[in-house]
């Protein structure tokens, strides 16, 4: 019999980072389903799905849309800003005073 090195551990690379919850049944088994579908491991499934759900979430969030009626009062502010009136004069003051560049 040849003399059997043991294996090195094989890590994943990026992936130091646990999370972990609790599932019912019947929600495991879809996952479980739908993973074996797709044929992939759990993890894996689970891990892509809750990348995607997690950007698409934050994309929703941090994209602006607009109606046209907004679209056009936006750049017509930007194309001929209005004078500032007494209360921006104050913000803008009070901002000075605050913040040191």
């Amino acid at each position: 019999m040849a003399n059997k090195q043991p294996r090195p551990e094989r890590k994943v690379p990026g992936r130091v980072e646990r999370l972990g919850f609790r599932l019912d049944e019947e929600t495991k088994e879809l996952i479980e389903r739908a993973a074996h579908l797709s044929r992939r491991k759990v993890s894996d499934f689970c891990v892509t799905a809750l990348v995607e759900t997690a950007r698409r979430t934050i994309a929703e969030h941090e994209t602006l849309a607009l109606s046209d009626r907004d679209r056009a009062a936006f750049f017509d502010a930007l194309i001929a800003p209005p004078e500032p009136n007494d209360r921006l004069r104050r913000a803008f003051s009070e901002h000075g005073r605050r913040v040191v560049s």
